[in-house]
């Protein structure tokens, strides 16, 4: 197995971990897991290709749906609401 992949193996354990974390402690590792995805989903598929990147996109999807929904509402201009 590559580095790439084993890396990207411990960004999903990474993540599940933040995920588990109460809401208030999630932002600043959530933050560096979300800033350091595409970088790693682009070494991925220099390194064993395009397929294996995009099944990694999908992880990224479904691990950070929330996130990602909220910055999509923000960037259409609207105010969504946040946790507390």
């Amino acid at each position: 197995m590559s580095t790439s992949l084993i890396i990207g193996c411990f960004w999903v354990l990474a993540s599940c971990v933040t995920a588990m974390l109460p809401l208030r402690r999630q932002y600043v590792p959530g933050v560096l897991l979300m800033l350091a995805a595409p970088v790693l989903l682009v070494w991925i598929g220099f390194d064993v290709g395009p397929v294996w990147s995009l099944l990694g996109l999908v992880a990224f999807g479904s691990l950070f749906r929330n996130p990602l929904r909220y910055f999509w509402a923000k960037a259409r201009g609207r105010n969504p609401e946040v946790p507390r």
